[in-house]
């Protein structure tokens, strides 16, 4: 049996260098995504049920304020129709903390 020469071996070698890194690059963008679903979930979840309750000061009414500037494209927006659209009973960004969103 021959053996390889450096330039192969080194070769090889590069070849499985770049498939780890695929599959660390990979492994890497899964585990983001579950973070994003997750802390979304939760997010979506507190807003379901607690609606009584302010987190982090309205929640909500800063969704509302921030997320038509983070969606780009229209079909995303479009996914978020429901949380968009202003609640009688939340307060806005403007009158947290100064006794009107009573």
């Amino acid at each position: 049996m021959a053996r390889k020469s450096i330039g192969e071996r080194l070769a090889q070698l590069e070849a499985q260098r770049r498939t780890l890194q695929i599959r660390l690059s990979k492994q890497e963008r899964v585990i983001d995504t579950r973070r994003k679903v997750l802390i979304g979930a939760l997010v979506l979840h507190r807003l379901e049920n607690d609606r009584d309750v302010q987190i982090g000061g309205g929640l909500a009414a800063w969704l509302r304020s921030e997320l038509p500037k983070f969606l780009t494209r229209e079909g995303d927006r479009d996914l978020f129709d429901d949380l968009l659209k202003p609640q009688a009973n939340e307060p806005t960004i403007g009158n947290i903390g100064n006794g009107s969103a009573a």
